[in-house]
């Protein structure tokens, strides 16, 4: 699910995407979109830190139960940041490991995130109550992008050349990383439930997509036509990214299980995560099918941002009401 690592990459997106050149082979065709009609949703603040005085949701788990996200806190030394993690609406607060931010949150209320050592980006995860360092790659800082239900987290760091590289960190084998066979400058953006990872490879602006499936085949993940392709989320069998197609940038999800594809609401301006049912959230608004909706609680100097959904609808993010930023959930969306 779809975070913090990648938008700290891939800032201007849309604009480096217009001005690419670099061909790709198409792999897939236009299918229809997942059914589904949209639903009423209601917008509700999630509990925060008094102290605080801004804060907001990252990322919620596909159950809807876990969410987590980041606060800021002044204190006398300037402003602190902190973790926070809700079970439901029961929040857990603590001091943001390595200043660092979350980036993602599985089934089982483990939170993963980025902070920095001597300069150097180093992961953690935070679970049963404890933070723990990740492994890293020893050439280069690393960061992690998201994490599934049985634990296994991807994430990027570079090698002794300085070329960047997609890693996994499987639950089975712990307090290891492994460099991912995938292509040259890739990074990893998202693991679904079965261990399906996707990401994006090539020099910037000059992107590819790929998906590597469980049994370690990978494949490409594009539209005919297209320039540039950048995937930035995926669950279930679905993944939604950014391709460059002449003068336009184009929305669109893919369906993994054969890499077709269909575009997306182009008011979409940000995409940001999919559920397992082929929903994608970005900005004030809610994709499903080829159609979107604008999410409430937004209106006159009050701005709305989704940043995650999970397989129930469950949406969370942030509200920016006069420059005091809240967390948010939207519910039965």
């Amino acid at each position: 699910m779809t975070h913090t690592a990648r938008r700290m990459m891939f800032a201007g997106i849309t604009a480096g995407l217009l001005a690419t050149s670099l061909g790709v082979v198409a792999s897939g065709t236009a299918t229809a979109a997942p059914r589904g009609a949209l639903r009423a949703c209601t917008i509700s603040t999630l509990p925060f830190p008094a102290d605080a005085h801004r804060a907001e949701a990252i990322a919620v788990d596909p159950t809807g139960r876990y969410s987590t996200g980041a606060a800021l806190r002044v204190s006398d030394s300037g402003n602190q940041p902190l973790l926070l993690v809700w079970d439901r609406q029961r929040l857990t607060t603590i001091d943001s490991p390595l200043d660092g931010e979350a980036v993602d949150v599985n089934a089982r209320g483990v939170v993963i995130g980025n902070g920095w050592v001597n300069g150097a980006g180093q992961p953690w995860r935070y679970r049963d109550g404890r933070v723990e360092q990740l492994p890293v790659v020893a050439s280069g800082g690393t960061f992690v992008t998201a994490i599934n239900k049985a634990g296994d987290i991807v994430g990027h760091g570079t090698d002794a050349t300085g070329q960047t590289i997609a890693l996994l960190w499987p639950a089975a084998r712990p307090d290891t990383v492994e460099v991912l066979d995938a292509p040259a400058g890739a990074i990893a953006h998202g693991i679904t439930a079965d261990g399906t990872i996707v990401g994006t490879a090539g020099d910037w602006g000059s992107w590819t997509s790929w998906v590597r499936r469980p049994d370690g085949q990978t494949l490409t993940l594009t539209v005919p036509g297209s320039q540039s392709t950048q995937v930035n989320a995926a669950e279930g069998h679905w993944a939604t990214g950014l391709v460059a197609l002449g003068d336009t940038t184009l929305r669109v999800r893919w369906d993994l299980r054969d890499g077709s594809y269909t575009h997306l609401d182009q008011r979409l301006e940000v995409l940001d995560d999919v559920n397992a049912r082929g929903a994608v959230v970005g900005g004030d608004r809610i994709a499903r099918g080829t159609t979107s909706r604008v999410l409430p609680g937004g209106g006159e100097r009050v701005t709305v941002g989704a940043r995650s959904v999970s397989t129930d609808g469950t949406i969370v993010g942030f509200r920016n009401a006069d420059r005091v930023v809240t967390p948010v959930r939207w519910t039965d969306c």
